[in-house]
């Protein structure tokens, strides 16, 4: 017999992985390439192809299981056919059975017609929860895994699709039947678990300081609406993003991280910006060597990375060896707030609140007069052991003076 061993990719970049779930059961064929099975970081969710063609022959990392890079996830038995499989040699599950039950019992009448589709339909255990959840029926979802799976942010891009045509319809549609609503636990799911142990081990690792400064948009919303004009499209991120870059000239510790025996300065400057994705949480893809960019360069390397993390299509390259972050939480609306360093290897995280108008005190003329600007609170989160307060002043007030004298277009 001849057996070809499933390996965890070494590609993992210090993320811890864990099995989210397999694709195909001990028994089954599969083809070369085929998805086999599921990882999930905090970071991204991660197919891991069949090696060769055969016979899932044995499961050895089964779902919720933590794998570490280069482990061994199961066995492909390459000489065996789909009319001729071995006889199953699968690990015990976590959760005590083989396969996941649906209990309808303990459905709706809405979902309880979705549950005998999910059983019929090949789907991970994830997706049939998920679209269970949102009373979606998955034969309706166009999915955009290998094969044409369905992958959880396909159920999610079907959730949110059906929410925005449900806005606005005429009174005279057919109202939606909701179900009553019943406040439950919300189960840790495998990201949020490991979204905590990363903050916890930040917080602990590393000394926190946080400066306060707030930042006049007026000059870069000019520019803004400039370039809108000539038909270029740029977000108050991308402009944040070079500003960030061009900032750590006065201060480059900032840029820096700490070891033993030294401070080590990345030669480059690759910014990581964090993309909310709902009750999903967060990932942060970086845009890489920033300071060698154009403003229109970054803006549109930064669209390309966020539009892949929502559609959830992200590589590991794409989430890994970031030097510094940003985390523009005033798109969600807060004004203030001083965000965590959770990637190790960083010095300091940049947040930047709301941006909205307030009335501030300029000097005119040498009379002292009330203007309306659009303002907006920003702080330097640092690792008080690689940078103190002078240095991060310092790159505070560089980083502010940079979008408040941005030259016209």
């Amino acid at each position: 017999m001849s057996v070809i061993d499933v390996i965890v990719p070494d590609e993992q970049e210090g993320t811890k992985a864990v099995v989210r779930s397999w694709l195909v059961k001990v028994g089954e064929a599969v083809a070369e390439n085929d998805p086999l099975v599921e990882l999930e970081t905090d970071k991204v969710t991660q197919e891991v192809p069949a090696p060769a063609t055969g016979v899932l022959s044995e499961i050895i990392l089964d779902t919720d299981a933590e794998a570490e890079p280069g482990a061994l996830l199961g066995k492909i038995d390459a000489d065996a056919s789909a009319t001729a499989r071995p006889e199953p040699v699968e690990r015990p599950s976590p959760s005590g059975g083989e396969d996941e039950k649906l209990d309808t019992d303990k459905l709706g009448p809405n979902s309880v017609k979705k549950a005998e589709v999910c059983k019929e339909t090949r789907l991970s255990p994830a997706v049939k929860r998920a679209v269970l959840q949102h009373d979606i029926d998955p034969t309706h979802i166009e999915g955009t895994g290998k094969g044409g799976r369905v992958t959880l942010e396909d159920v999610d891009r079907a959730v949110a699709s059906a929410t925005v045509s449900h806005v606005g319809k005429p009174k005279t549609a057919q109202p939606r039947v909701i179900e009553p609503f019943n406040a439950t636990d919300i189960p840790h799911d495998r990201m949020r678990k490991t979204i905590a142990e990363n903050m916890v081990k930040a917080v602990t690792d590393a000394p926190h300081v946080t400066a306060l400064f707030e930042c006049d948009f007026s000059a870069v919303a000019a520019h803004k609406a400039a370039m809108k004009a000539k038909g270029k499209m740029l977000s108050y991120t991308a402009y944040i993003l070079k500003a960030a870059a061009d900032a750590m000239a006065v201060a480059p510790a900032i840029n820096g991280r700490w070891e033993e025996d030294r401070i080590a300065v990345s030669p480059t400057i690759d910014i990581g910006v964090g993309t909310a994705l709902g009750d999903k949480g967060l990932v942060v893809p970086v845009v890489r060597d920033v300071g060698s960019l154009s403003l229109e360069e970054a803006g549109a390397s930064l669209d390309a990375l966020t539009g892949k993390a929502r559609d959830g299509k992200l590589d590991r390259k794409d989430v890994s060896g970031g030097s510094f972050t940003i985390s523009n939480h005033g798109v969600s609306g807060s004004l203030l707030a001083s965000p965590i360093i959770l990637h190790q290897g960083q010095a300091a995280i940049l947040g930047v609140g709301k941006l909205e108008k307030r009335v501030i005190v300029r000097e005119l003329d040498g009379q002292d007069v009330m203007v309306i600007r659009p303002m907006a609170y920003v702080t330097l989160t640092i690792d008080h052991r690689v940078v103190d307060g002078h240095q991060t002043n310092a790159w505070l007030s560089r980083f502010v003076e940079i979008l408040e004298t941005w030259p016209a277009a």
